[in-house]
């Protein structure tokens, strides 16, 4: 019984390994040594700005006065805001820049931010359709970068860089900008060998044909560029196109956001046909594997990991380790919360582990309610 757990152990600490450092070394030596660059140009193709919004308010006047002063002409930019039912002033702010080229569809019902899309693309005239939130400020050559990867016929999905605006007062923003980093890094590997995983709802452009109605409780996100790849087309990141949105701020509100993309995202990539199927999108289908679903499912790894542990305790200091080291991390992220920040790099570790578990708990949650046939649909924004 004891082997048994030893090969339990060494197993799971192999695939918590494999997916947080494995697999990005692996992504970046195939970028390196596989490199499939990207032809782009500075090209003006006909462009949808959709903006979706649910009581916005505080935000997107800011919003609509950044996008008019974009650098793009104008005369080639359809900008549409999808206002959700909105219950406070978002609709009549929206309709005040009706004389400069702003058009508000109103959806009559709340049906989630994916029926406004699917309503918004019925009605999109641009070959270039790029979607937004209300909340996120683009540079000024952002929709200019965005699309000049389309110059590449290959390339149907095009995700930009959605950076978090600086906030030195939060222990979270500083872990979620962290983090976010990790997964640049990631982004522009995978971009670079072919296709990356997913999209940012913030600031991502398709090719209007290849979009494809979605179900109401579709992460639209993850799965239009997953559908474009089945499709046989690339969908790439352009770290170039920038734009600049607030971060949670605050762990449980991360927490909650965490949990609901991951309740979506299972559900959507289980909804693409093929997309795990190695004979059906080749290396991509490794990549959506490693990137996302067994990322997902790290904490039932470490559980089982530390089982392992506690069956082989008997057979040596590594095991021994493994139990009170898993011990010794759960009650330093339990303390995380209560932990000040001018603690310096005590107080950032800690808050590390403690946002690692954070993470890790709203993903397993997450998943769990997808497997229970229970997927969020509607909801309010985290991020202010």
């Amino acid at each position: 019984m004891s082997m048994v757990g030893a090969m339990v152990a060494w197993t799971s600490a192999l695939v918590v390994g494999y997916v947080y450092v494995g697999y990005p070394i692996l992504i970046g030596l195939l970028g390196w040594l596989m490199p499939k660059p990207i032809r782009q140009a500075n090209i003006e193709p006909t462009v949808t700005l959709l903006i979706s919004a649910f009581n916005e308010a505080h935000v997107i006047g800011e919003k609509l006065k950044n996008v008019l002063e974009l650098d793009y002409p104008k005369r080639k930019m359809e900008i549409l805001v999808i206002s959700d039912a909105s219950t406070d002033h978002t609709d009549q702010i929206v309709q005040s820049f009706s004389g400069q080229g702003v058009s508000l569809l109103r959806m009559e019902e709340r049906g989630g931010k994916t029926t406004g899309l699917n309503a918004a693309m019925k009605v999109a005239k641009g070959d270039i359709v790029i979607f937004s939130d209300a909340n996120i400020m683009y540079r000024i050559d952002t929709i200019r970068r965005l699309v000049q990867s389309f110059a590449d016929s290959s390339v149907g999905c095009a995700t930009g860089d959605s950076q978090y605006v600086d906030d030195p007062h939060s222990a979270a923003h500083a872990q979620e900008n962290t983090y976010w980093g990790y997964e640049r890094f990631i982004r522009s590997m995978e971009s670079l060998v072919g296709s990356t995983v997913g999209g940012d709802g913030a600031i991502f452009a398709i090719r209007r044909k290849l979009y494809q109605p979605l179900s109401p409780e579709t992460i639209n996100d993850l799965v239009v560029p997953l559908q474009i790849v089945v499709k046989g087309y690339r969908a790439v990141f352009e770290p170039t196109a920038i734009g600049l949105e607030p971060s949670a701020g605050d762990f449980r509100k991360e927490f909650r956001r965490k949990r609901r993309i991951v309740n979506r995202s299972w559900r959507g990539v289980m909804s693409v046909s093929g997309i795990l199927n190695p004979f059906r999108v080749g290396m991509f289908a490794w990549q959506v594997w490693s990137h996302k679903v067994l990322r997902w499912l790290v904490l039932p790894f470490l559980l089982i990991g530390f089982g392992g542990c506690l069956s082989a305790y008997e057979l040596g200091s590594v095991y021994q380790v493994g139990v009170w080291g898993g011990i010794a991390s759960i009650l330093v992220a339990a303390a995380g919360p209560f932990i000040p920040s001018s603690l310096g790099g005590v107080s950032k570790l800690i808050q590390t582990v403690f946002y690692f578990y954070l993470v890790n708990l709203a993903a397993i949650l997450g998943v769990t309610k997808a497997l229970g046939g229970r997927v969020d649909r509607i909801w309010a924004p985290e991020r202010g």
